[in-house]
């Protein structure tokens, strides 16, 4: 169970009011505490309004109630401490699950884990990836420290490669450009004035035959919006038959989340994982090599 120190400039509030406030505790997760889960102030039970004193060593009982079913799927897992899982996700793999698919996704795989280590967590993936594409998604263990990722998101580092359809002119470039769901579809993105903000910084790393190797970085998170901005400048992704690019070499978006760089939520040492592009990738970058 979490445990945290009262700072000794921290005197006479109440837990409610120190989660709240010093540990970034959401509304929705401290309704779940103060339903499910147990407070102990020094190892003594405690009420939400129970005043906190400095050096009072807080502890919380987080409730894990979790629906999702678990699927014994071999998880490639490239980081892991007693609060995060960084793990690198399969191509043609769903991060959550779906009506049409609601025990392949990564969310069964990441439970069956847990259950396997007698671990009871739920799953609080800090952000996602597209079914098709490959690399390392972060994972909090508890929903605390999903908070406390999610609202300094812009702070983590999101690197991916991607294979390109056609040569970039510049070698490195900025795509500024707001993205919103196209009208009449659930599923397909479009840059539009009225859109979201959105930003995707690219630099080649290798010209092939009439493709580039890119490594591409997010500012921004919107659904599709590396997929939606190569589109937009004339160069989709290969295999991205969504957003115009061919299928005749690869069959799916050549998309995959190379590198995270972050600090820990909660040591704030740096975290940087990296993982190479699957076999899949791997082939068609051999066959458009010179």
């Amino acid at each position: 169970m979490p445990e945290f120190k009262v700072p000794s400039d921290i005197n006479n509030i109440s837990i409610k009011d120190y989660l709240r406030r010093n540990v970034g505790l959401s509304l929705t997760t401290w309704r779940k505490v103060k339903q499910a889960g147990m407070l102990l102030i020094n190892s003594m039970p405690a009420l939400p309004y129970t005043l906190v004193r400095p050096n009072d060593i807080i502890t919380v009982d987080w409730p894990n109630a979790c629906t999702i079913s678990p699927t014994a799927i071999q998880l490639d897992i490239k980081y892991e401490d007693e609060y995060l899982l960084i793990i690198n996700k399969p191509p043609n793999m769903l991060v959550h699950p779906a009506k049409y698919n609601d025990t392949e996704t990564l969310a069964n795989a990441v439970i069956h884990y847990y259950n396997q280590h007698n671990m009871f967590f739920g799953f609080h993936p800090v952000h996602r990836l597209d079914r098709n594409t490959s690399g390392l998604v972060l994972v909090a263990k508890l929903p605390y420290i999903q908070h406390l990722l999610s609202k300094d998101v812009k702070t983590i580092s999101r690197i991916y490669w991607g294979i390109t359809e056609g040569t970039l002119t510049s070698p490195y470039g900025v795509i500024n450009a707001p993205i919103d769901r196209r009208p009449g579809s659930i599923i397909e993105r479009i840059v539009c004035p009225t859109g979201q903000p959105a930003v995707t910084k690219y630099k080649i790393i290798e010209t092939l035959q009439d493709a580039n190797l890119v490594e591409l970085e997010l500012e921004t998170g919107r659904t599709h919006q590396i997929r939606v901005h190569m589109s937009y400048i004339g160069h989709p992704l290969l295999g991205d038959n969504l957003y115009g690019g061919s299928t005749q070499l690869f069959f799916r978006q050549a998309l995959h989340a190379v590198r995270l760089c972050f600090n820990h939520p909660v040591t704030n040492k740096p975290i940087e994982v990296s993982t190479p592009p699957p076999e899949d990738f791997h082939q068609v970058l051999l066959k458009l090599s010179y």
